[in-house]
C-alpha cells in the first residue's frame, strides 16, 4: 500500500514555477496554443476529497483512511480562484467548470459562484458557470448553488439499478438520493441537467438501455444522458483495454431501441458526440475520448485544487500558479505567464494512444482525476 500511496502524494507537487516574460503584450482573448487551440475552457478543482469511491477514479484500496488529502491551506482561497479565472477570462475563457473530488464537499462553495458569476467578458457577456458532482448532496445544496448564480450542473450516475450503482460508488450510497438532487437541480430553473454514465464493459453496460428509459419518461429533454468511455486517468484505476466499451457500440445499442440521428455540435471543442431520439424524446451524448480522440479541437485547462496548471487531462506535470499567487506576484504578470504557458502547449495524449504511439506522455506517473477533476 505504501509503495503505491508514495508517488501519488508526490505528484501532487510535480510542477514547475512558471516563467514570467520580460515583454508580454496585454491579453487579447486570441491566445492559441502551437496547434492553433483558443483557450476557452477552464476547469477549476475546489476539493481533492470525495466521499465516494468508485473504482475507476478513486478506488477504495487505495484511497483508504490512511491516505493524506491536502490540507485546508494548501487549497486555493475562493479569493484566489477568482482572481485567476478572471485572468484566464481575459485570455478568452468564457466557460469554467467547477469540480473536484466531489466539489459539493468544499463549505460554502455558492460564496464561490457568486464571485465567478461577477465576472464579465472584454465584451461584458456574462460567464457560462457550471458544476460537475456526484449528485449526493446537490438536492440540500440545488437552491443555494443557482441563487448563487449557477447556471447548469451535470450530475454522475453511472447505474439505475441500485444494487449496481452502491458496487460502483463502492460506500453503499444509494440511487434514489441521486435522482433526488436531479430533481431538485431541475427545480431550481438549472436545465438542462446533463447526466454522465462512465461505461465499463462487463460492469454496467447492461444499464445502458435503462438508464435512457428512464431519463426519457421521467425527464424528456430536461436532462441529456451522456456515455463516457472508460479512461486511462492516472495510475490508480487498473485501467484495461478490454473494459472499454467504444462509443460506437453504446449508439449502436440504443439504436436497436430508441432509433436516433446525429446533431451537430453545439460549439467547436465539444466533447461529446451529440444523437437525437427520432420521437423527440431529447438527446444523448457520447465522448469517445478512447476511441475517437478529440485532441484537436481541445481548448480547456485545468487548474487543480492548489492552484497547479495542468494542460490534459492526462499530463504528468503541471505548472505552480499558487507561487505566483502568494509570491507578490501583478495580475500583468500572472496572466503574462499563462499566456506563455498555454502559448507552448503542445498536448495531445488521446490522438498519440489511438495512432498506437508508446510514447504519448513522458512515462511519469499521469496525474489522478479526482485531483484535477474530469
Amino acid at each position: 500500500m505504501g509503495e503505491t500511496f508514495i508517488p501519488l502524494a508526490d505528484l501532487r507537487y510535480a510542477a514547475e514555477r512558471p516563467r514570467i516574460p520580460e515583454h508580454a503584450a496585454p491579453p487579447s482573448g486570441l491566445l492559441a496554443d502551437r496547434l492553433g487551440r483558443p483557450l476557452r475552457d477552464l476547469r477549476i478543482s475546489v476539493t481533492d476529497r470525495c466521499n465516494f469511491r468508485c473504482s475507476y477514479c478513486m478506488p477504495k484500496e487505495v484511497f483508504d483512511k490512511a491516505y493524506k488529502f491536502l490540507p485546508h491551506d494548501s487549497l486555493l482561497s475562493f479569493e484566489e480562484i477568482t482572481r485567476t479565472a478572471r485572468l484566464f477570462v481575459a485570455h478568452g475563457v468564457g466557460k469554467l467548470r467547477l469540480t473536484g473530488g466531489e466539489p459539493l464537499l468544499r463549505k460554502n462553495l455558492e460564496v464561490l459562484v457568486d464571485q465567478l458569476a461577477a465576472l464579465r467578458t472584454p465584451a461584458g457577456e456574462a460567464l457560462d458557470i457550471t458544476l460537475t458532482t456526484n449528485g449526493s448532496v446537490l438536492e440540500r445544496k440545488a437552491q443555494a448553488l443557482r441563487a448563487a448564480g449557477l447556471k447548469r450542473v451535470t450530475v454522475s450516475l453511472d447505474a439505475l439499478d441500485d444494487a449496481v450503482f452502491r458496487r460502483m460508488n463502492d460506500v453503499d450510497f444509494p440511487v434514489a438520493d441521486v435522482l433526488r438532487g436531479i430533481d431538485a437541480a431541475l427545480r431550481t430553473g438549472m436545465a438542462p441537467v446533463k447526466v454522465n454514465m462512465v461505461v465499463k464493459r462487463g460492469t454496467n453496460d447492461h444499464e445502458i438501455v435503462p438508464l435512457a428509459r428512464h431519463v426519457r419518461d421521467a425527464y424528456g429533454p430536461g436532462v441529456i444522458l451522456r456515455f463516457i468511455e472508460y479512461m486511462d486517468v492516472g495510475a490508480t484505476n487498473g485501467w484495461c483495454m478490454d473494459e472499454v466499451l467504444p462509443s460506437a457500440e453504446v449508439v449502436q445499442r440504443l439504436s436497436q431501441v430508441f432509433p436516433l440521428e446525429p446533431l451537430q455540435p453545439n460549439a467547436t471543442g465539444e466533447t461529446a458526440e451529440r444523437w437525437r431520439y427520432l420521437d423527440g424524446g431529447g438527446e444523448i451524448g457520447v465522448i469517445s475520448s478512447v476511441t475517437q480522440a478529440f485532441c484537436r479541437d481541445c481548448n480547456r485547462a485545468r487548474l487543480s485544487t492548489e492552484g497547479k496548471l495542468f494542460l490534459c487531462l492526462f499530463a504528468s506535470r503541471g505548472h505552480d500558479l499558487r507561487a505566483l499567487l502568494r509570491g507578490g506576484c501583478s495580475d500583468e504578470q500572472i496572466a503574462a505567464a499563462i499566456g506563455l504557458i498555454w502559448s507552448e502547449r503542445e498536448d495531445r495524449y488521446s490522438e498519440l494512444r489511438g495512432a498506437g504511439t508508446a510514447a504519448a506522455g513522458s512515462g511519469e506517473r499521469r496525474v489522478e482525476m479526482h485531483y484535477i477533476g474530469g
